[in-house]
C-alpha cells in the first residue's frame, strides 16, 4: 500500500528550538524512526531531514546502523554541544529538556 504523505505546513519567522535539535529529539523518542516519520513530526522535508543527520553523523553526535531496509540510530550523549554560549552542555542535557517521559507523553493519532 502507498502512503501520501503531507508536505510539512510552512512557518515563518523564528523559533526557540533549532531543526537539528528537532531531529535529534525525534531521534531519541524513537532510534528506528524512518526519515520521512522524523520529517513529519518535525514539519521538514525529508531532504532536510536527510542532511540535518548527515550533519549530525559528521561531527560525532548521531551514528547509525543498518539492517536491512532499517536504520538504528544511535546519539551520543556524552558530546558537548557545539555553540560557546553552551560551552560544557552536553547532547543527554539538551534532550532531557526536549525529549517527553513516557508517562507523561500525549500521542496524536497515527492518519492511515
Amino acid at each position: 500500500m502507498l502512503r501520501m504523505v503531507a508536505v510539512p505546513e510552512s512557518h515563518s519567522g523564528w523559533t526557540f528550538i533549532t531543526s537539528h535539535a528537532r531531529v535529534l529529539a525525534a531521534i531519541a523518542d524513537n532510534p528506528n524512526a524512518r526519515i520521512r516519520d522524523i520529517a513529519a513530526r518535525c514539519r521538514l522535508t525529508e531532504r532536510a531531514v536527510s542532511r540535518i543527520i548527515s550533519d549530525l553523523e559528521q561531527d560525532g553526535y548521531l551514528s547509525h546502523t543498518r539492517d536491512g531496509r532499517t536504520n538504528t540510530y544511535r546519539i551520543e550523549p556524552g558530546k558537548v554541544l557545539r555553540h560557546p554560549a553552551e560551552a560544557g552542555l552536553s547532547v543527554a542535557s539538551l534532550l532531557s529538556l526536549l525529549v517527553q517521559d513516557e508517562t507523561s507523553r500525549v500521542r496524536k493519532p497515527v492518519a492511515p
